[in-house]
């Protein structure tokens, strides 16, 4: 396996591993529009997103763009250590980027857990679809040492920016939130030690 693909830590055994719909890589709203028309939006329709739609999010989050491994946001010395989760009303995912797969580790709806932990922001809870971007610093480390933490964090950024513009492209609305409780959502995704969650993201059709 190339060694800038990540996988889940083997002591979390997903329930099963499924194969994505490949990414559309051409057409659609250029990027001027999106950045043009990109808006936080809080409220949704109760509509579920399509699962051409997860898995055109979850590529912009951190999809493989080349053979050598090379994700769609940058990361510093190409370590990658961030880790991107979706908690939908089917369960809890974790996003392979190796072979643009998503494996389903939870069959429990924790958006209301994740609005709760979230501040009570409703838009968490009324989400279809809620991404959260999380990071092992140990990854960036091991070249970066004590500026790991500064260059992951700036690589969230990236990966969020890119989950909420392609979400603007494909006619749907999220907003970017940073205002939860951190150890209850990396307890309710049961995260491994080693990661750290940044972003919460909800996602769906605006209002």
């Amino acid at each position: 396996m190339n060694a800038f693909y990540s996988s889940y830590p083997p002591e979390a055994k997903a329930q099963t591993i499924q194969s994505l719909t490949p990414p559309a890589t051409t057409g659609g709203m250029s990027l001027a529009q999106a950045l043009s028309k990109r808006r936080s939006v809080r409220s949704y329709r109760e509509v579920p997103l399509e699962e051409t739609e997860i898995s055109q999010l979850l590529w912009s989050a951190q999809g493989v763009t080349d053979r050598r491994g090379h994700r769609t946001a940058p990361s510093a010395g190409a370590k990658y250590p961030l880790e991107i989760y979706l908690v939908m009303e089917s369960g809890t995912y974790h996003y392979l980027p190796d072979g643009h797969r998503l494996e389903l580790l939870d069959s429990t709806d924790l958006r209301n857990n994740m609005e709760d932990a979230s501040l009570e922001q409703e838009a968490v809870g009324d989400a279809p679809a809620v991404f959260v971007v999380a990071a092992n610093y140990g990854k960036t480390e091991v070249k970066y040492g004590s500026r790991a933490e500064r260059y992951v964090k700036i690589e969230a950024g990236h990966a969020c920016q890119n989950i909420l513009l392609q979400a603007t492209a494909l006619g749907l609305g999220g907003v970017s939130i940073g205002a939860f409780t951190d150890d209850m959502v990396e307890d309710l995704l049961d995260l491994p030690m080693t990661e750290e969650a940044l972003y919460v993201v909800p996602i769906g059709h605006p209002n």
